[in-house]
């Protein structure tokens, strides 16, 4: 280390330099900070105020991800509601077809055209519901990278995977009864004189639970001519399950129970090799015997109809027993013009129809509800049967079809890709309903089915505190209510193309005709259900309105997220960038401080003991 000599001035002259160097790189760092805008380059050159940028930075970045989160969310839902309410007018439309068909219920045309366009919209629903963006399909829930929706033709007609809804439909008219008089059997008089009409429900015990018209109150109205006998009160058969094989932790079997009022109610047992105190289990027992036992001990008093589910465990359901009901009418004497004889009879969806016959002296045959009082009782019994027969006969081919064809697409559209709830099928060969129909029938919808609320199947950030679901399916309740309206309209057809206003017909195709009318009615107020949901019920506007709600709070987290991003940014912009003024006032200050360094530098440098003297 080499010590400096000492002379006067020398420390002066270091300070000097060192404050003229301080000086310039006070120039240098005003100089850069006019040229950038920012305060520094680093955030170390923040000093105090670098923690509190960074802190503002980090929350605008996450805001930037929250908008981004944002317009992808507000673009899927505003798809997906005007995609909604695009089937909402949909049916609307159709609604209005079919009350034009209603109106003109004659003309055959008009039924036509309400099926065509049916058709048409069946193929816009499956388009919409197929709806996709940016390579998300929107109403397939969580899963989001296939269409969720099958196309129109496999839905009608069946594809490689299995059978359409023509098909389904077809079957389940079937088991109504070949003779067309909804499994009720209406033999010639007995008797001598042949005076007694018996009415009793015919098929197997399995087809009884199931199918066909449920035998109510047959009545007179004048009991002195023609009275009327419970012969056999219908009761229901003894049941037995078993299982193929043993059921496993978690195996569903799904059971239709037959309901009072006729209807059947679907429930699902879970097998469980411990009760957990859930409702809807059973233990599985020490073998497939056992855990059958201990299925039918959860039915309990259930009057079971068809059980169904994955083959293992392969459930079955056996019947025995149970009788039929039967209830006769006996001619005693001629009625009275105008007397009349009802029938009430059950349908499989819960609802009743009532036949009234009423007595006249002649009959044009025209109405098949009139019968002619015969010259005894033996031939008005005769008359009261034929018209019994046709009276019948024309209500399974409209009201107990109409019925029958919607049950039968309620099916379709409930079965899932889960082989335990595959739509039902009809056990063409045994009565009822198939125990495993996994693989039979075209699965309508694809996409997720695993979570019970439809919009949680989809989540979008938008704030650090809130997250909206978004999701959708497209065999959400009410949707699947629609398509299975559209679908059904869509694969009937109308065999008579005759108007009855055609008094030409003869009386053959004039019944047909009738028949054609009728079942068109019938099927336009089932349909009408469907499209219009019970209060309580969802319906595709419901479902529009909560996405429209989710629509409602992503633009509220927008708003309260741009808010918060300008207080940010203020933060930001008051410790990183500079005020031009103020810079530009030092720069200056500090030029002039240079300016006079330097030359009060420059003259000291010329100083001498000479220029001083």
């Amino acid at each position: 280390m080499t010590i400096p000599p000492f002379a006067a001035g020398n420390y002066n002259t270091a300070l000097n330099a060192q404050r003229l160097l301080a000086s310039k790189s006070s120039l240098d760092a005003l100089t850069t900070q006019m040229a950038s805008g920012r305060t520094a380059e680093t955030y170390g050159g923040l000093g105090a105020s670098r923690t509190l940028s960074l802190n503002a930075n980090a929350q605008v970045a996450r805001l930037e991800g929250y908008g981004d989160n944002i317009t992808t969310a507000s673009n899927r839902i505003n798809l997906g509601s005007k995609s909604l309410q695009t089937l909402a007018t949909t049916t609307s439309t159709l609604s209005t077809s079919i009350a034009n068909g209603m109106a003109n219920t004659s003309s055959p045309s008009a039924r036509n055209t309400t099926r065509l366009m049916a058709a048409s919209n069946l193929d816009l629903f499956v388009d919409t519901l197929n709806q996709n963006y940016n390579g998300t399909y929107l109403f397939g829930g969580r899963a989001t990278d296939a269409p969720p929706v099958a196309s129109s033709t496999s839905i009608l007609n069946g594809d490689d995977t299995g059978a359409g809804l023509k098909t389904v439909v077809a079957e389940r008219k079937l088991a109504d009864g070949t003779a067309g008089t909804g499994n009720l059997l209406i033999p010639a008089p007995t008797g001598t004189p042949a005076t007694k009409i018996t009415m009793s429900e015919g098929g197997s015990t399995a087809n009884r639970a199931n199918f066909g018209f449920i035998l109510g109150a047959v009545t007179s109205s004048n009991t002195t001519a023609i009275s009327s006998t419970v012969d056999t009160a219908a009761a229901a058969p003894t049941t037995a399950l078993t299982f193929a094989a043993q059921p496993k932790d978690g195996d569903v079997i799904r059971v239709s129970v037959n309901q009072a009022d006729g209807s059947q109610l679907l429930v699902d047992y879970t097998a469980r090799t411990v009760a957990t105190g859930a409702a809807n289990e059973f233990v599985i027992g020490a073998s497939p015997a056992a855990s059958a036992t201990a299925l039918k001990t959860a039915l309990g008093t259930s009057q079971i109809a068809a059980v169904q589910s994955q083959n293992p465990p392969g459930v079955a359901v056996s019947f025995t027993g149970g009788a039929a009901a039967s209830t006769s009418l006996t001619v005693n004497q001629n009625p009275n013009d105008g007397d009349t004889v009802t029938v009430t009879l059950g349908l499989r969806d819960g609802t009743k129809t009532t036949l009234t016959l009423t007595a006249r002296t002649t009959s044009d045959g025209s109405d098949p509800s009139v019968f002619v009082i015969g010259a005894d009782a033996a031939a008005t019994a005769t008359n009261l049967q034929a018209a019994l027969q046709k009276t019948v006969g024309g209500s399974a081919a409209t009201t107990l079809s109409a019925s029958s064809a919607v049950l039968a697409a309620k099916d379709f559209f409930a079965g899932t890709k889960s082989a335990a709830f595959a739509p039902r099928r009809v056990d063409t060969a045994n009565g009822g309903f198939v125990s495993n129909a996994a693989g039979r029938t075209v699965i309508w919808y694809k996409g997720d089915e695993s979570l019970t609320d439809p919009r949680g199947t989809a989540t979008a950030r938008v704030s650090s505190g809130l997250s909206v679901d978004i999701g959708a399916q497209a065999n959400e309740a009410g949707i699947r209510n629609a398509i299975t309206g559209v679908a059904i309209l869509a694969s009937e057809e109308y065999a008579s193309t005759k108007s009855l206003s055609d008094t030409t017909l003869s009386a053959a195709d004039r019944t047909q005709a009738l028949n054609e009318r009728n079942r068109y009615s019938a099927m336009a107020d089932q349909v009408t259900a469907l499209f219009k949901p019970a209060q309580d019920d969802q319906g595709i506007s419901q479902v529009a309105a909560e996405l429209s709600l989710a629509s409602a709070q992503i633009g509220n987290a927008k708003t309260q997220n741009g808010a918060l991003r300008a207080q940010l940014q203020n933060t930001i912009d008051g410790t990183q960038l500079i005020s031009t003024e103020e810079v530009a006032t030092k720069i200056l200050s500090v030029q002039s401080q240079l300016q006079a360094s330097y030359q009060v530098t420059s003259m000291l440098s010329k100083l001498s003991l000479v220029n001083y003297l």
